[in-house]
């Protein structure tokens, strides 16, 4: 049990991947990353890997900017964590097999991605458009890799 508590993924790892996106494309509109970090180290299975993280604005409104998530890609789902202003927090897991397709929109000053599932459709807008190829490259490798496994489970 020891063994698998330290196969964990910390929260500096999580925390400093969404930075190192973050400084690499920092046109990206986002606030207390370190939080939105926070709520997806707590929720991380023990050897849960993490493919890709990036942090968006969630919804569908562009002139809200006040609405910040972190999106991971791990090995067994994506996650999109949303910490609240005073308590609480907002997690969406979403299992390879519920996940359809995503669509990429370049917009003059800000990128946004929707991602389809079977249960709703997810807007992930004020994207630096130049992260746009990372993360479409990213969300293809990640369907391709995990997508084909949860139709053979």
């Amino acid at each position: 049990m020891e063994n698998e508590i330290n196969e964990r993924v910390t929260f500096e790892e999580i925390y400093r991947r969404a930075t190192d996106f973050l400084r690499k494309y920092p046109f990206t509109i986002t606030w207390r990353i370190r939080q939105h970090s926070k709520v997806i180290a707590k929720h991380i299975n023990p050897g849960e890997e993490i493919f890709y993280i990036f942090p968006a604005q969630k919804n569908p409104n562009v002139f809200n900017i006040f609405s910040t998530c972190l999106i991971a890609l791990t090995d067994k789902r994506l996650l999109i964590a949303q910490k609240n202003i005073l308590w609480g927090y907002k997690l969406t897991s979403i299992t390879p097999d519920m996940f359809n397709d995503f669509e990429v929109f370049k917009g003059l000053i800000f990128g946004k991605i929707d991602i389809d599932t079977v249960k709703e459709l997810i807007r992930l807008s004020d994207i630096d458009p130049r992260a746009l190829t990372d993360i479409e490259t990213n969300l293809s490798e990640y369907l391709l890799k995990v997508k084909p496994q949860a139709m053979i489970d």
